[in-house]
């Protein structure tokens, strides 16, 4: 297969290199649009308890309050004829807009919990209307034409789930466009640096260009068709770019080595589409395994990046594999033009390169040098054993911003923030009896502050009203409960209340649904860590079955499991320390909340199957050499020596991609750029440049030991590296790779 790519791309070069641009431009003119189809949101499971609670309150209800306008009122309070006046006033407005349904306030229905204790402000709670796809617009445009200074008396700031969302939105474009503006003209000065050469520099872009563009026209496409999360494109810029950078570097490397000793063009693309080419596509199969796993979890934000994952994967693969060998053709010892002052022409031995050096000190004595690496990454793992987990709400948002202030202000100046109450819905007529003692007993549970009904409110677990109800809250054929607390949302104190009230008795004949935002946190943890065990499982089956292919040995996947185990515990445990318990929160500048679980999950996968990616690109030469006849130790610190640099380079240049990130202003944005460029770190260096040379000195001939029908079958079905045209002698390197790749 490798040999006929490698021919197509010698004898049809030009014609590829066509292809491909007319390729390019299809996919940016579709992946153009990606970005009006993307959702916000995604975190919820649709088929959990809290999501069928929604669903019911939208068809029966008209929908649930997802906007919140704080109103501050003049001197005197919210009962002064010019704020009553001023009130009813933008209430009568407001009721008049097309997208907006359910409005009510202070001002029309007298209920005390929308007013503040001070008397200065008070609520008007809405729902906004329209499809996943048009909630954000329609929410962001009565947002813009209702804040700010209403009439000559009122001052109008906007709250809830929308204008959060709207806030976060805004902000994760942002937030793309700064890390871009950094990633880009950074990785480009490193890969000058690294390569020596203007020409050589470029061909990485190129494919990261490519990789880019085809997930997102893919996402476009997707997004047409399923729900998409909009920030998915995140990991379609920091992957694209840093896994175009990767297998473009190994190629290219690759191409340059054999160039340098002495192959002509046409063998050296053989040669290198035959080795590198292969490591590609094993790559590439191991990161895909591991971002496909997200696609068992019910949550579409989840799904989104398992489909930007695998997609900007499979395009950087493809694109790897057919342009890069006709680019090589055509430039041929072109690749090496606009050389750099700093490059060097020393030809310096493998041997004595700084990788082959340090793997073998560390084999000298395995033990002694490699203990003190797994003991600090299980420090610095150390505190997971206090993690917690939460879901995003306005706290991952600057302190500034307006959303945020608002949702701050209904904890500290009403009794009992309405918009984090429990809803509970009853689809079916309900005697009014019932109804009346199920509320009584709802409100007797700890931390509850009142029960709100269509037929009284509730409060202290008194069967008899304390207050007037809320007749929107009444159906015939449905019942609308409102729990609110004074617990502080989404503590564990707010968890154990979704439990309590989902075990109260239900009125004969009904089947009550929970839902807010407590309820959902509950439903969330609930399902992603019931689908987690099948994600593990994939991801551990087919890497096992991918890295036994590509080695023909039970050993190495093993190994590289548990290496692989112990560097992920040491990057969720300092993200851990870092995000959920506020260290480097001033520098940061976040604020300090339980680990967001989606984005946990998806640093997991992401950081394992990069990981896997720098143990494809290092086992691939040691294999070779293995396969040549070099001793086990000998093909360790040659293979080393070979690609340590290129490795430590490919790191770097992806860690830049994600590192990036941690600019952003949205909290689980940075924890994803940071937590993933760190476990690039930690991997590329201390796993690779220490713990990999170790483990296989210790394994000894063990390390490519299989059961004899296992040998048997990969010698039918494995894909070894090999293929025409001689090795590169194994004591040198080009010139290139010298001084330039110490990185």
């Amino acid at each position: 297969m490798f040999e006929r790519v490698a021919e197509l791309a010698i004898r049809r070069s030009r014609l590829v290199l066509v292809i491909a641009a007319l390729a390019v431009a299809v996919m940016g003119f579709v992946g153009g649009g990606a970005f009006t189809k993307l959702l916000p949101g995604g975190f919820d499971d649709p088929n959990s308890q809290s999501s069928r609670a929604v669903e019911v309150i939208d068809d029966k209800f008209g929908g649930e309050t997802n906007l919140v306008l704080l109103v501050d009122t003049p001197d005197g309070g919210v009962d002064t004829p010019a704020a009553k006046s001023g009130g009813q006033a933008l209430v009568a407005e407001l009721k008049g807009e097309k997208n907006l349904a359910n409005v009510y306030s202070y001002w029309d229905t007298n209920l005390a919990a929308l007013r503040s204790e001070d008397g200065e402000q008070a609520l008007i709670l809405a729902h906004v209307k329209g499809e996943e796809t048009e909630l954000q617009d329609n929410a962001q445009s009565l947002i813009d034409a209702y804040s700010g200074t209403y009439g000559d008396t009122l001052e109008v700031r906007a709250g809830g789930g929308t204008a959060v969302s709207a806030d976060i939105s805004t902000q994760v474009v942002s937030d793309l466009v700064l890390a871009e503006a950094i990633a880009i003209p950074l990785t480009l000065v490193l890969l000058l640096f690294v390569f020596g050469s203007v020409v050589s520099a470029l061909l990485p872009l190129v494919i990261a260009v490519i990789a880019i563009a085809g997930a997102f026209a893919q996402l476009s496409v997707l997004g047409g068709i399923t729900e998409v999360s909009n920030t998915a494109t995140n990991l379609v810029t920091a992957l694209g770019l840093g896994l175009g950078i990767d297998y473009a570097l190994l190629m290219t490397s690759r191409f340059r080595e054999q160039l340098a000793s002495g192959a002509s063009v046409d063998d050296a693309v053989r040669r290198t589409v035959s080795t590198a080419g292969r490591t590609v596509a094993f790559s590439a199969a191991t990161v895909a395994a591991a971002l496909a796993s997200l696609l068992v979890f019910p949550q579409y934000f989840l799904r989104s990046f398992g489909y930007a994952g695998v997609g900007v994967v499979a395009v950087a693969a493809i694109s790897t594999l057919f342009v890069m060998p006709a680019l090589f053709v055509v430039l041929g010892h072109r690749v090496n033009k606009g050389r750099m002052p700093w490059a060097k022409d020393r030809q310096p031995s493998v041997q004595g390169s700084v990788w082959g050096r340090m793997a073998r000190t560390v084999m000298r004595r395995p033990a002694l040098t490699a203990l003190p690496v797994p003991a600090v990454l299980l420090v610095a793992a150390a505190p997971l054993l206090g993690i917690t987990f939460g879901t995003p709400d306005e706290r991952v948002l600057p302190e500034n911003a307006e959303s945020r202030h608002v949702t701050a202000m209904l904890g500290e100046n009403f009794n009992g923030n309405d918009a984090a109450a429990l809803h509970v819905v009853i689809d079916r007529a309900v005697a009014k009896d019932g109804l009346t003692s199920y509320a009584g007993e709802l409100a007797a549970l700890d931390g509850v502050l009142r029960v709100e009904t269509s037929a009284g409110t509730y409060t202290g677990g008194r069967s008899a009203p304390a207050g007037p109800g809320n007749p929107a809250l009444g159906r015939p054929d449905a019942q609308r409960i409102n729990v609110v607390s004074e617990l502080t949302p989404k503590s564990d104190e707010a968890e154990a209340l979704v439990a309590d009230v989902r075990a109260v008795t239900a009125p004969e004949g009904t089947e009550p649904l929970v839902g807010g935002t407590d309820a959902e946190l509950v439903d969330a943890k609930d399902s992603i860590s019931g689908q987690l065990p099948l994600a593990i499982a994939l991801v551990v089956l087919t890497t096992f079955v991918l890295l036994f292919l590509f080695t023909g040995s039970i050993v190495q996947p093993l190994r590289a499991l548990v290496l692989n185990v112990v560097s992920l515990g040491a990057t969720l445990g300092v993200m851990t320390w870092i995000f959920q318990d506020g260290n480097l929160s001033s520098l940061l500048g976040f604020t300090a909340q339980p680990m967001e679980v989606s984005m946990t999950v998806l640093m997991f996968c992401i950081a394992f199957g990069l990981s896997m990616d720098y143990e494809v690109f290092v086992t691939s030469r040691i294999k070779e050499l293995h396969d040549q006849g070099e001793d086990n130790e000998s093909a360790v610190a040659n293979g080393l020596g070979h690609t340590g640099r290129i490795v430590s380079a490919a790191a770097l240049l992806l860690a830049v991609s994600f590192f990036a990130f941690g600019t952003a202003k949205i909290t689980f944005m940075q924890m994803f750029g940071l937590g993933s460029g760190l476990a690039i770190l930690i991997d590329a260096i201390a796993v690779r440049g220490v713990l990999v040379p170790a483990a296989m000195r210790l394994l000894g001939g063990s390390a490519w030991y299989a059961p004899p029908f296992l040998k048997k079958l990969h010698g039918r079905i494995g894909l070894s590296e090999g293929g025409p045209g001689p090795a590169p002698a194994a004591t040198t390197e080009p010139s290139w790779a010298k001084d330039t790749t110490k990185v």
